[in-house]
């Protein structure tokens, strides 16, 4: 089993940052992808930035040129630093983990105030 622990959501006002992290550990055999997923109240879950092994990413166009996903390899750690945030990314970030199977964690609350 594969556990993915998120952490360094909370409140901030518009304009300020945030990074969040993304722990995994457990029985990993292989890691494909790890991405950032949203689900704003109300609305369903959305795609936000995803990285490969090989280190390519992809972001939503929302987020392009505010919000930056890295990760380190050696800890099986992937980082979303949100810069610029607005009232609009607030929603539950869920991490995921895309290995021969996919893992999604818990959920960490992000909220922005205006």
């Amino acid at each position: 089993q594969v556990q993915l622990v998120e952490s360094g959501g909370g409140l901030v006002q518009a304009g300020g940052s945030l990074r969040l992290s993304c722990a995994a550990s457990g029985r990993i055999s292989s890691i494909n992808a790890m991405g950032w997923y949203r689900q704003p109240p109300g609305k369903q879950r959305e795609l936000v930035a995803t990285i490969t092994s090989s280190g390519s990413t992809n972001y939503a166009d929302s987020v392009k040129g505010r919000f930056t996903i890295s990760r380190d390899a050696a800890k099986n750690t992937v980082y979303l630093q949100m810069n610029s945030l607005k009232a609009e990314d607030t929603a539950v970030y869920y991490c995921r983990l895309v290995g021969a199977i996919a893992y999604w964690g818990q959920g960490t609350q992000v909220t922005v105030s205006s």
